[in-house]
């Protein structure tokens, strides 16, 4: 079944260096399973595995994951064409992860700034 919320409606990425799938799972609103599908399909996408085979995603993955969401879920991409629409515009794929991080951090010195106003 295809999901249909906007990354816009994702959380924003907390500032830690390391996630777990079950809150990458969470912030990019796709199950567990599916991410470890997704780590099979897309080259790009490989988490960190450490002690038990566990895997710990990094901020660029959850931004690769959102961004291989949208192509998916919002944009009608089949997996093979999300495949090569991430292969073949790595500078597309820099510019959108660049917006990314520039609203994340956006929202970020939002919050700060109201910490700092109280």
């Amino acid at each position: 079944m295809l999901e249909t919320s906007n990354n816009d409606e994702l959380p924003p990425i907390p500032a830690k260096r390391y996630f777990t799938i079950g809150e990458v799972s969470e912030l990019c609103a796709v199950k567990p399973h599916v991410l470890r599908y997704w780590e099979q399909e897309f080259p790009q996408l490989k988490p960190v595995k450490r002690r038990g085979n566990r895997r710990y995603y990094q901020r660029h993955d959850v931004m690769l994951i959102r961004q291989i969401r949208s192509l998916l879920y919002e944009q009608g991409f089949t997996i093979g064409g999300a495949r090569q629409r991430l292969s073949g515009e790595e500078a597309k794929e820099d510019l959108t992860q660049t917006q990314q991080v520039i609203r994340q951090v956006l929202l970020e010195l939002e919050d700060l700034l109201q910490v700092l106003r109280r």
